[in-house]
């Protein structure tokens, strides 16, 4: 008898060991689809670890078991998981490199790039992290498929140029987003394919829920059990907070952040009864300049106790989105916190630093929710913001209706990305 060939699939650009919920929010919704889609899959995720491991991976009530292999930007070119080691080896046959080896059999190679990073802002160093993935997998000629995300913008023409010649060789290449498809078919240009170069939407939006295994604090589950006037959530980035400067400098922020953090949450507590968690989305351990949960705390400290509560503790990104789906309203800077409320029909708004916000609060129009920190003032900002909260039940009106075909475009390129890692070989096999 035959039998189908199990895909085999490598996944980069959405590493789970990180402390940013947001990539482990498009790692476990891009696992969680593949392994529904197709049966018996092997997927192998590169990540910052080290060496080959197998690991458990629990969605929607089944266990399955994933490869994790670790992929480093590093110049110890003695070292295996060495991304420019991995190249020559894949280049060579594979030479007995585990990395070199798995894309070389792949069926394909997935890469997501962290959803915003095929980029060239954060450093030529970053740039080439994110795309030696790309051009291993193009080297070894198994097919490249990249998920919804964004491309560019590019500073550098050269930089731009390489960007330009992977997307095209790529097997499909998504945008997570209308704006993000305009920016993909201006990097393309005349290499422009209608039917490889697709409008999609962010992963993450079909992240799913879990109620958390830790029970939350008992003052926020009083609340959210009460119904004694609105819970609302507020995520405080680290990366802008700790360091105030950063946002003027690297951003082009025209409003104090710390200021519209502060008087967000003073108009809140004195205009209205809502109760406030803060939420953190990037869980970088105090010290770290990107730690959300010391931004949350510093905010916190001082605020009246009986209006703040901090989300603490080691929840995982499924467990965090259902404590936000259970919100009456969310603020966020992080954009992935942003969609755990869009994706669960809760009404969002964004201190929007970056223009990837905009195209996918247009897509479920939220766009009243964008509050744009680069072209407001601070007070600006904050009344802005609090329009966005007293407008929230004609705003989740809104969202109720445009989420649907939202969530069912996501299936659909789940869909799609399945069949991308879909093989019609058959091997033989003694009954």
């Amino acid at each position: 008898m035959t039998l189908p060939v199990r895909p085999r699939i490598c996944l980069f650009g959405a590493s789970p060991s990180t402390a940013n919920l947001g990539v482990c929010a498009l790692h476990h919704a891009t696992v969680a689809a593949l392994l529904a889609r197709l049966e018996g899959a092997q997927i192998t995720v590169f990540d910052h670890g080290h060496g080959l491991r197998s690991v458990p991976f629990e969605t929607r009530g089944k266990r399955y078991t994933v490869q994790r292999l670790g992929a480093h930007h590093s110049r110890r070119y003695w070292r295996g998981d060495s991304l420019a080691t991995m190249r020559v080896a894949a280049r060579l046959g594979g030479l007995g490199n585990v990395g070199a080896q798995a894309i070389r059999r792949a069926d394909a190679v997935l890469d997501l790039s962290g959803g915003d990073s095929f980029t060239d802002l954060y450093g030529p160093k970053r740039f080439w992290g994110v795309t030696l993935p790309k051009e291993i997998a193009l080297d070894c000629g198994t097919p490249l498929v990249l998920p919804p995300q964004t491309y560019g913008p590019f500073r550098d023409e050269e930089l731009r140029a390489v960007a330009a010649r992977v997307v095209a060789g790529a097997a499909q290449a998504w945008a997570r987003d209308p704006r993000s498809l305009e920016n993909l078919a201006e990097l393309l240009g005349d290499r422009w394919d209608g039917s490889r170069h697709r409008l999609g939407v962010d992963v993450a939006f079909l992240l799913e829920r879990r109620r958390p295994a830790r029970p939350l604090s008992e003052r926020v589950e009083a609340w959210l059990a009460s119904g004694n006037g609105p819970v609302i959530g507020v995520n405080v980035s680290g990366l802008v907070y700790l360091d105030p400067e950063r946002g003027r400098r690297d951003y082009g922020f025209q409003a104090d952040y710390r200021a519209v953090i502060a008087g967000l949450l003073d108009a809140l507590i004195h205009e209205t009864d809502a109760r406030i968690v803060l939420v953190p989305h990037v869980l970088e351990p105090p010290g770290h300049y990107e730690s959300d949960p010391e931004a949350c705390a510093a905010v916190a400290a001082s605020l009246p106790a009986e209006r703040i509560a901090l989300l603490e503790g080691d929840y995982s990104v499924t467990e965090v989105k259902d404590l936000i789906a259970r919100l009456e309203w969310f603020c966020g800077t992080r954009m992935h916190a942003t969609i755990a409320a869009l994706s669960s029909g809760v009404p969002a708004a964004a201190i929007a630093y970056s223009p990837k916000f905009r195209g996918i609060f247009e897509t479920c129009d939220q766009a009243q929710g964008i509050v744009d920190p680069t072209r407001l003032e601070t007070r600006a900002a904050v009344e802005e913001l609090m329009g966005a909260f007293h407008q929230r039940a004609e705003l989740r009106e809104r969202l109720g209706e445009a989420l649907p075909p939202v969530l069912a475009l996501a299936e659909e390129q789940a869909d799609e990305l399945a069949r991308a890692c879909r093989t019609d070989h058959v091997e033989a096999a003694s009954a």
